[in-house]
């Protein structure tokens, strides 16, 4: 069995970059685009599907479908996770998964945006609303197809914590670029859009500019990495629900999972929320979206060097508990943001005009959010990896990916969770009489978020990290 090279870490994690990128997609833009604010319209968004809580009077039409979306690849992740670790291809057990799920997954967050029906003609909102609830089940079921083996594989072919701390560094590394090129969209349409005369069709072209990119990264460890080189584990026996049954009688695994199922609610919740903090709360023009995001991803990746030096130190799990405090702070203080005053001397930038008052606000905003968005892209992903790797050696049973595929159901029901919330506090600042949004939905949005993170922490701290790693050194030894 081979040992893994640097140069292969790197080319592995290029398949993480790709994803990265087309969930970032998803993630950042969905809800934006069929959900758009009062500033969007002005621009030349067009209203594809119904708007305001018309599902029972709680739901919007995006809300439901993106609820729906992630309970549906909640279910499947555990279904993908089981096929995975039962294949018996020649490639090996992810590789084939990863090979066949990459196109479809390009295609699906491409069409997901592409809504064909004129929304001001007859049922042209209510067929949109189909269309965009079954590309949105096409895209999550593609991308457990993909994502749920390779973060699996990511498990198998690390043997000691120096190269999984090193992988997990990589594929953070390499998630946080993608996802923050994802949020470059509104620059880049905002570019096209004057050429091709249209802010739907430039916003579009954008999505196939991007996934195309995507498409090509995520082919990247299909062909660099021969899985059987690095992996001697022999597929699992255990049915789905056994599977998955075994995973959870972990108690350090529950624990963490229940963390970071708070976690995922809340960071959802804001990061769904951005758009409208930044041009709605904070009065900026639509470009600093960008600006403040790309910002943060920067600033985070200074942070990786110094956080695995202290991880060494101190452990995962007080370095997870420090994020969640940090988060919890940067939520908050959102919440309170407000954009500036009449009168207020602007400051010209390639972003637009803005304020001193502003850009300070939105500067502690995305410095403050880095250090803890680096630790969460980091650790988490290397403490399912721990919590597997004893299991494996405790059981003698290979079953990487149903962890990795537990940790995802959960976050996934955290996110269809998040969506729910998000999307019907949002519309409660809504005006019924003149239609405008005060932003106060926003604000309580971004302070549940808060509160959600506060939970995650406290949870966390019933995590015995000493007893997973000493187990694990123990049976290895």
């Amino acid at each position: 069995m081979k040992a893994l090279t640097k140069g292969k870490i790197w080319l592995f994690a290029i398949g993480q970059f790709g994803w990265a990128l087309l969930s970032g997609l998803i993630g950042s833009w969905l809800v934006s685009f069929y959900l758009p604010s009062d500033e969007a319209i002005a621009s030349g968004q067009v209203v594809l599907i119904p708007q305001g809580r018309v599902i029972l009077g709680i739901l919007t039409v995006i809300g439901g479908i993106t609820a729906l979306g992630r309970l549906f690849d909640a279910v499947t992740d555990p279904l993908v996770a089981s096929l995975s670790d039962k294949c018996k291809s020649k490639d090996g057990r992810r590789i084939p998964f990863l090979k066949w799920a990459a196109l479809p997954f390009a295609i699906t967050t491409v069409l997901v945006f592409w809504a064909p029906f004129d929304a001001t003609v007859g049922s042209g909102s209510i067929l949109n609303s189909i269309w965009v609830c079954v590309m949105v089940l096409a895209y999550y079921f593609c991308i457990t197809l993909y994502c749920t083996p390779y973060t699996a594989l990511y498990s198998e072919i690390t043997h000691t914590e120096k190269e999984r701390m090193l992988a997990s560094s990589a594929i953070s590394l390499t998630f946080i670029v993608g996802t923050a090129i994802g949020y470059l969209g509104p620059m880049v349409w905002g570019a096209l859009t004057p050429v091709l005369g249209s802010r739907m069709l430039a916003i579009r072209i954008t999505f196939v500019i991007f996934a195309a990119v995507a498409l090509v990264c995520m082919y990247v460890p299909v062909f660099a990495i021969k899985e059987k080189d690095y992996v001697t584990t022999q597929p699992s026996q255990a049915s789905m629900m056994q599977s998955l049954g075994k995973t959870f009688k972990n108690p350090s695994f529950r624990v963490f999972v229940g963390s970071d199922v708070f976690y995922w609610i809340g960071l959802t919740m804001f990061q769904t929320g951005i758009p409208y903090f930044v041009t709605s709360l904070l009065k900026l023009p639509e470009a600093f979206q960008s600006m403040f995001l790309v910002l943060m991803t920067a600033i985070s990746l200074l942070f990786y060097v110094p956080i695995n030096a202290i991880t060494a130190k101190v452990g995962k799990k007080k370095m997870v508990v420090f994020a969640f405090a940090m988060f919890t702070l940067v939520f908050a203080f959102t919440a309170f943001t407000q954009g500036s005053a009449e009168g207020a001397s602007l400051i010209n930038t390639p972003f637009g005009a803005a304020s001193l008052s502003q850009l300070v606000q939105g500067l502690i905003m995305i410095v403050c959010g880095a250090l803890p968005m680096a630790i969460f892209g980091i650790l988490p992903q290397a403490m399912v990896a721990d919590c597997a790797e004893y299991d494996s050696r405790l059981t003698g049973e290979s079953r990487q990916g149903m962890f990795f595929a537990a940790r995802t159901f959960c976050m996934k029901l955290g996110q269809a969770l998040a969506m729910v919330i998000f999307t019907s506090l949002a519309t409660l600042g809504v005006n019924k009489v003149t239609g405008v949004n005060s932003g106060s939905g926003y604000r309580i949005a971004a302070l549940a978020a808060a509160i959600l993170c506060a939970v995650g922490g406290i949870i966390l701290l019933f995590y015995n990290e000493n007893k997973v790693l000493g187990k694990t050194e123990q049976a290895a030894s």
